[in-house]
């Protein structure tokens, strides 16, 4: 893995010396845009609008626009500066259950390692926070970007997650034509509620692969093999119009089949002769299974029969 970042961990005085790694990598697959006149790559150019000349990277500073058209520029050296008092160090601010940050404010995660002569500071640390279940909240500068972070343990591994600010969440009033909260029906609601239930499983991430991805990689190898592909359009969805209908035909689709203690056995068609050599039916009675009585033949004794005797 390659380092991204080198510090330490400080929480109270002790200082503990880490390496961190980018946890996760990114899958998507990369392409150019391409001159469809001669298949050439097209190349991004930094042009001055104003000289009319490109413009190479020596000559490039950074600016902010405080008004329409007007900057304030800021060199290299300027901009390190006030990231270097805290680019190299991870301060534990607080510590605090997981469970109370809401999953909105992760960012990106790290793996960290210790460094130099940090495995017994990186042990004791590990070992406090799983005992203790706690994760710490801590401050961390990344490419001189300063944001907040979560340390917690990952198996024998301990993680940070760049975790956003309060300012940078964007509130939940902005967001537009939300439903007004009103009752729902109660029937939709349980069936809405025993779809959900049909459908939890524990978490397994291996089951879950990039869909999109695998087919386009598989659209290139067929392209570059130089086979004719043609994509059928995908079938237009419908609105939804019968919810309770579309709830039905959900659970219906996910009902396991044959472990349902409530559906019952369709009735099997039989002629008199066939349902009088089948046996007796057998009679769910909870602890066992019972011989279903045979229903009493009702006769009638003639009048003779009942003078004679």
């Amino acid at each position: 893995m390659h380092t991204v970042w080198k510090g330490a961990i400080s929480f109270g005085l002790v200082h503990v010396p880490v390496k961190m790694f980018s946890a996760t990598e990114d899958k998507d697959i990369s392409m150019r845009y391409i001159h469809k006149e001669c298949g050439s790559p097209l190349s991004y150019i930094r042009k001055c609008p104003v000289c009319e000349e490109e413009v190479g990277w020596e000559e490039i500073t950074k600016g902010y626009e405080y008004e329409k058209g007007k900057f304030v520029l800021f060199e290299k050296e300027e901009l390190e500066q006030l990231a270097e008092s805290n680019s190299k160090n991870i301060t534990i601010l607080d510590f605090v259950d997981l469970t109370e940050i809401d999953p909105i404010y992760f960012q990106k995660t790290y793996y960290l390692s210790p460094d130099q002569a940090g495995a017994n500071a990186y042990r004791l640390l590990l070992e406090a926070m799983k005992q203790s279940g706690k994760i710490g909240i801590a401050k961390i500068a990344i490419r001189s970007k300063s944001s907040l972070a979560a340390i917690r343990v990952l198996d024998e591994c301990l993680s940070i997650e760049t975790i956003f600010y309060p300012d940078e969440i964007r509130p939940i009033s902005q967001v537009p034509n939300l439903p007004e909260r009103t009752e729902v029906n109660a029937k939709e609601l349980d069936m809405a509620k025993l779809l959900i239930d049909q459908l939890s499983t524990p978490f397994d991430p291996e089951k879950y692969t990039d869909d999109y991805r695998e087919r386009l990689l598989d659209l290139i190898n067929s392209k570059v093999s130089g086979e004719e592909i043609k994509i059928a359009p995908a079938r237009q969805e419908t609105n939804v119009v019968d919810l309770m209908a579309a709830l039905q035909a959900s659970i219906e689709a996910v009902k396991p089949i044959g472990t349902d203690p409530g559906t019952k056995p369709k009735p099997r068609k039989t002629t008199h002769k066939t349902a009088a050599k089948e046996p007796a039916a057998k009679v769910s009675g909870g602890e066992g299974e019972l011989d279903a009585p045979k229903p009493k033949r009702r006769t009638t004794k003639s009048k003779k029969s009942d003078s004679t005797s």
